[in-house]
């Protein structure tokens, strides 16, 4: 059965009958909506990223500032490499939070103390894509700035010396320095 375009809708709505949309006007009204739609949710999803990367941004920055502090308070003795976490000890010099978990999904912040390409000591905090020996479980998020993140990339935040993504790879590794 064919139905004509013109044909109108009718509603019946107690004694009175009122015009109804067009089979056209409804084709119009779907198409628009289901243009915006995608429009909405792309601007949604892109407004979550970036709030996303500016609280890890405001969350570095924080904890290099208790990296600082505790380093004053101990004489300028610097926290050691810890394999994947926050130096013991940050939790009394940030407030209140969940300081162990970053906000990208399946993350983790790494404190590094490594040595640098100059022989001199590089003091960073990272956020670590892959869980600790398991490569095929990374989560990198899809960004201009991870473009050919691997296993040992990161998104670091460098507090002194040469910095890097990984302390076993070389300076030009893919990765995101914050502040450099």
């Amino acid at each position: 059965m064919e139905i004509p375009l013109s044909t109108n809708f009718r509603l019946e709505k107690g004694e009175g009958k009122h015009e109804g949309f067009t089979l056209i006007e409804l084709l119009i009204v779907i198409t628009i909506i289901s243009t915006i739609i995608p429009l909405v949710f792309g601007k949604v999803a892109d407004i979550y990223f970036t709030t996303r990367e500016a609280r890890t941004n405001v969350e570095l920055s924080q904890m290099a500032n208790a990296v600082y502090q505790m380093a004053i308070d101990n004489n300028g003795v610097w926290p050691g490499d810890v394999n994947r976490g926050v130096p013991p000890g940050i939790e009394n010099y940030l407030g209140t939070g969940n300081w162990e978990q970053p906000p990208w999904p399946g993350s983790e912040y790494d404190w590094d103390s490594f040595t640098g390409s100059d022989g001199k000591t590089v003091y960073q905090i990272s956020v670590r894509f892959c869980p600790l020996g398991q490569p095929s479980q990374c989560q990198i998020p899809d960004a201009e700035w991870s473009t050919n993140f691997d296993y040992y990339s990161s998104y670091y935040y460098c507090i002194q010396g040469i910095c890097r993504s990984h302390p076993g790879r070389p300076d030009n590794h893919p990765g995101h320095c914050v502040n450099c």
